[in-house]
């Protein structure tokens, strides 16, 4: 915790200088080795090659000193404490916000720390299986949090699927051809809701896979397997982890819609509408996911009844042939007993109409529980 009370020092009372709105260029650090890429742009376009911290803080304050409008890009994978210790002091980040970056495991959420904004997203990855198992991992979480500032956006990756690389190569591609013509140009809120949709886009594409996880249970549910329906514990299991999907997307639909409404200082007015389109589409998700935790429910439910139902026929069963043994114990039973003055115990045909009576009897009982469906 000595970097949050170095940094709750540093951020509070020391004023913020060169008027870099949070960069402090003059703070000495060499690159961190978390730092995946940092660059610098300028009018939509990247400016240059990769960069330190510093010196992406250097070039920001000069295009700032010739009036051309620039951020820099920050990206970073799991860092440390010390290795984002001086990033966060450099540009001015609130240390419970930094607190939240290094140490991960966050809820999915948008704050607002004076002129910055943190956002954190959770990340999710189909994991290819052959059969569902009651030990299957389905999806697989990851963390993202986003910095944004006026002039600046650093990302913080937590996990090993989600990368950003691609992303910055086609935002960065799209400026250099016009196929997207001054949407890096928008400054950093452009960056968060390009983020932001690739995030929500992979939830669709995780959902739909999903969608198939669930109608695979659902079939084996009410498959015809003797009643039996499906192995509960993959049921079980798949709820499990619908319910981390669930975790990851619900929180984040609120924060959303907040983005795109008026009255976002640091987001851009034209790319608003870009986050109702994400708004919309995590909408989607999030009705996808409730409708499958509600299914799989059902589907425990279902199974539940399908076992007591099962349970009950193998009692009706049971309870059927003992009836039947009943009947030829009792008479068994009843001449079984040795008293001397007994109706037929000397008659010759005694023992065989007492065993023709005992087979009808039984076979008119068996023939009673059939037709009602006991056996």
């Amino acid at each position: 915790m000595s970097m949050i009370n170095n940094l709750r020092a540093a951020v509070r009372p020391r004023p913020r200088r060169g008027g870099l709105n949070g960069f402090d260029p003059a703070h000495e650090s060499q690159t961190p080795s978390a730092v995946v890429d940092c660059a610098v742009y300028q009018d939509g376009k990247r400016n240059g090659e990769r960069c330190s911290p510093r010196e992406a803080a250097r070039r920001v304050r000069a295009a700032r000193e010739t009036a051309a409008g620039s951020f820099s890009w920050i990206g970073l994978h799991e860092p440390t404490e010390a290795e984002f210790e001086g990033i966060a002091q450099r540009f001015g980040l609130h240390p419970l916000a930094v607190e939240d970056a290094v140490h991960a495991h966050q809820r999915p959420k948008v704050e607002r720390y004076d002129d910055v904004l943190f956002a954190v997203f959770k990340t999710i990855r189909y994991v290819e299986h052959d059969q569902l198992t009651p030990t299957s991992e389905v999806v697989e979480t990851g963390e993202l949090m986003v910095f944004v500032g006026p002039d600046f956006v650093i990302t913080v990756r937590h996990g090993g699927h989600s990368s950003l690389h691609e992303l910055r190569r086609r935002l960065e591609s799209a400026g250099e051809t016009g196929d997207v013509p001054g949407l890096l140009a928008k400054g950093p809120s452009a960056v968060l809701h390009a983020i932001a949709d690739q995030v929500v886009d992979n939830y669709l594409l995780v959902a739909d896979r999903l969608q198939t996880d669930v109608d695979d249970i659902e079939f084996d549910v009410f498959a015809n397997k003797g009643g039996r329906g499906a192995d509960v514990g993959r049921v079980y299991q798949l709820k499990r982890e619908v319910l981390e999907f669930k975790r990851a997307v619900s929180p984040l639909l609120r924060p959303m819609q907040q983005l795109s409404e008026p009255g976002q200082r640091l987001v851009d007015p034209d790319i608003r509408k870009y986050f109702r389109d994400v708004a919309d589409h995590l909408t989607r998700v999030v009705e996808q996911v409730h409708g499958f935790d509600e299914l799989l429910n059902s589907l425990l439910q279902a199974n539940l009844a399908q076992v007591s139902v099962a349970q009950n026929e193998d009692m009706r069963k049971i309870t059927s042939w003992a009836a039947i043994f009943a009947v030829s114990t009792m008479v068994t039973g009843v001449y079984g007993m040795n008293f001397d003055y007994m109706p037929e115990l000397h008659s010759r045909y005694g023992y065989p109409v007492v065993m023709a009576a005992i087979a009808v009897l039984c076979i008119g009982m068996y023939r009673g529980f059939r037709r009602n469906g006991w056996l």
